[in-house]
């Protein structure tokens, strides 16, 4: 299991999270899945310390909102 900070753009809208799931493409997925009309990618640079995740989680704690902002339109 990895954690992936994701980094979602909906319109002015700015979401981080943080996904965890069995390989980044997967955390990608699953992000998008949850936001299907916004832009998902991963956020560089990955903090190698925080990368390797333990045991899966529910569905809900896969996709754990770390921060969001209202970016200015």
């Amino acid at each position: 299991m990895v954690r992936v900070p994701i980094r979602i753009r909906e319109g002015a809208s700015r979401i981080d999270v943080s996904v965890q799931a069995q390989s980044i493409r997967r955390a990608v997925r699953i992000a998008a899945d949850r936001y299907p009309n916004a832009d998902v990618q991963v956020s560089f640079p990955i903090d190698a310390e925080a990368f390797f995740a333990g045991e899966p989680g529910t569905p809900a704690e896969l996709l754990r909102r770390e921060r969001s902002e209202r970016v200015a339109a």
